[in-house]
């Protein structure tokens, strides 16, 4: 292989919105393309984006089994490439560095692999593996199918989207110019890419020792807290109401990403939970239902001679999170009726680009996108007739209300850095419990088709986003995410099947995404009476605080960094008492090294956190699977 010249770096990152509209593309073309100069689409990179991206897409389904979300894989895949690769150079086993181009070709590889695919698992598929059992589990054939075409069709999506909102309108997508300047630092020359390449690595490496210091048991998975709390029942050890701290790097790091706001919101939420409504709830009349123990109205497990050994909290306020959640996302998403509007009147207005023959040449044609739409729905379609009974008639529905919510996320994503899948996959939910009420797999498996082709396209936007500023080849880089869904699709189904061999094991995460998925199927489909009635006093409380909050930071705009975010207090309803502790220690210490640097954000804590965040998943999935196939003791 020939040396490859280095990528020119003295142009500064395109700035177009203050050039009209019809000249856009012109001065794109003729000012900042690069791609048929410098080496995009190769061998390499493609293989290198795709091995990274099978392993993003393990520690992506941990994490969101773990914590409810998954995390951002185009800066990590970024990072880590230029570290490996470089290293491989070093060592004389690459002859020479990658192009900037042929990184972020790779970094699309990776998103498309590590992000597009495990997420419907983890949510749709998982909360149907809760409700029927074992024995109708779906086999990995037909699931596999199901979430190759459902990465598959966002990957078409996003075509037309990308040409109106990225060339024409000039959309920011706020992640995609961070990989763009994260791959432009790297390839500057100085010590600091070398330097935050070398802290993603240890932080990788940290990571993992802690991950397999607490998957053999060196230090313990969670350390209960002692005392008690007061209750009409009598004092009950905190330990047994599930309280706890994780010695964890994976929730630290978590929390230093998301940001001090949405943690403080998530341990208010846990302190009010677990210390206010926890001791109320236990002192109301035990509720009764087949085969389980109720403690008031908490699930609980009692020991010899009935003692409370543990207390199922999560169990009962899942309700009040769960409709906290999905209310405000669906406010949100409506207070942004606006952004909705242009949506599809943008999609109506052609892209500027189609008529230019030089950007015709290099942009995906929209043939691409009706040939590959065509087989694509047909074999949404066909699995689901055939490995879940959906009528095709429903497939194909969910298709298209894929396409018109595929446009309001890219376009949310665009404007706020942010895509409501919550919000997108309940809408779907809503309108499928109306047209096939009371089928709980056509409920789940409907919305995980929109919600995952949503968050595909939005995410896979975001990608190309970071190319246009680089002067890539989008043709290319569309190839490049296209061959990364096959990637995603052969590391996530045997690392499902790996990491959750059985309903018991899904239940040991208690995984947050995948208990409110179930919960809305649950509600929809079960009927309301099903749960105690705290419980339907709190879903009331939880929506109406749910709408409340966005309404409040719409109306008073400049009064938001004192409200709680909904976000945040809904999660802390969901997920452990431990989760939301970890979040905010992680929070607080950002905070306090951002305020000493403010630069540290970018230069330091993405790159630790992200690196800590790969290593421990990665570590705790493998050991997972390793010990589903009893390689390791249990």
């Amino acid at each position: 292989m020939s040396e490859i010249p280095p990528t020119p770096l003295t142009l500064a990152l395109p700035d177009l919105t203050k050039v009209a509209p019809e000249d856009r593309d012109r001065v794109w073309f003729e000012t900042y393309y690069q791609g048929d100069k410098v080496p995009q689409l190769t061998f390499r990179a493609v293989m290198m984006g795709g091995l990274l991206g099978m392993m993003m897409s393990v520690s992506n389904l941990y994490t969101t089994l773990k914590l409810g979300w998954a995390f951002g894989v185009a800066i990590t895949a970024c990072v880590m490439s230029f570290a490996i690769w470089d290293g491989m150079v070093a060592l004389g086993l690459a002859k020479s560095r990658m192009s900037i181009l042929e990184n972020n070709c790779m970094q699309s590889t990776a998103s498309a692999a590590g992000y597009s695919t495990g997420g419907t698992i983890a949510t749709a598929a998982g909360a149907l593996l809760l409700i029927n059992g074992d024995a109708e589990r779906m086999g990995w054939l037909p699931l596999g199918v199901w979430v190759f075409f459902v990465a598959i069709l966002g990957v078409f999506l996003a075509i037309p989207m990308k040409r109106q909102m990225i060339n024409s309108e000039q959309l920011a997508f706020p992640s995609g110019i961070a990989a763009a300047e994260t791959l432009r630092s790297l390839y500057a020359e100085g010590a600091a890419s070398v330097k935050k390449a070398r802290d993603l690595i240890d932080a990788l490496i940290a990571g993992a020792v802690i991950g397999g210091a607490r998957s053999f048991g060196i230090i313990p998975e969670a350390i209960n807290f002692g005392g008690s709390l007061a209750t009409t029942r009598g004092p009950i050890g905190l330990g047994a109401m599930g309280m706890s701290f994780e010695p964890s790097l994976l929730l630290i790091a978590a929390g230093a990403i998301t940001g001090m706001r949405v943690c403080a919101s998530m341990m208010l939420g846990a302190i009010v939970n677990w210390f206010v409504i926890a001791p109320y709830v236990i002192s109301l009349p035990d509720w009764v239902a087949q085969d389980k123990t109720f403690v008031g109205h908490f699930e609980a497990v009692l020991g010899d001679g009935g003692a409370i050994e543990a207390i199922k909290v999560g169990r009962w306020s899942l309700w009040l999170g769960t409709a906290l959640l999905v209310s405000s996302g669906l406010t949100a998403f409506a207070l942004n009726w606006r952004t909705i509007v242009r949506a599809f009147t943008g999609a109506r207005s052609g892209a500027v680009s189609a008529h230019d023959s030089k950007m015709a040449e290099i942009e995906v044609p929209a043939s691409w996108m009706v040939m590959g739409m065509i087989p694509t729905t047909l074999g949404i379609c066909a699995v689901c007739y055939l490995a879940m009974g959906i009528s095709p008639w429903l497939g194909v529905l969910s298709v298209v209300l894929s396409g018109v919510l595929s446009l309001v996320a890219c376009r949310a994503t665009g404007e706020t850095d942010t895509t409501p899948i919550g919000a997108m996959g309940k809408v779907t939910q809503f309108i499928f419990a109306v047209v096939a009420p009371a089928d709980k797999t056509v409920n789940l498996m409907t919305a995980g088709v929109t919600a995952g082709a949503a968050s595909s396209s939005a995410d896979l936007l975001t990608d190309l986003k970071s190319g246009y500023l680089l002067g890539a080849n989008p043709r290319q880089q569309f190839l490049a995410q296209l061959y990364g869904v096959f990637f995603g699709v052969v590391a996530i189904i045997p690392a499902w099947y790996l990491m959750v061999p059985n309903k018991a094991a899904l239940e040991k995460f208690n995984p947050p995404a995948t208990n409110m998925w179930r919960a809305v199927a649950d509600a929809l489909s079960g009927g309301i009476e099903t749960i105690p009635l705290s419980a339907r006093y709190a879903i009331v409380i939880g929506a109406l605080i749910g709408i409340a909050l966005p309404l409040a930071e719409s109306m008073f705009p400049k009064a938001r960094r004192f409200l709680p975010s909904s976000m945040g207090l809904g999660l802390a309803f969901v997920i452990s008492f431990s989760n939301s502790l970890g979040f905010f220690i992680g929070a607080a210490i950002a905070q306090r090294w951002v305020g000493r640097d403010e630069k540290a954000y970018e230069d330091k804590i993405i790159p630790l956190a992200s690196g800590a965040i790969a290593g421990e998943s990665l570590v705790s999935a493998g050991y997972a699977m390793l010990n589903s196939l009893h390689i390791l003791a249990a």
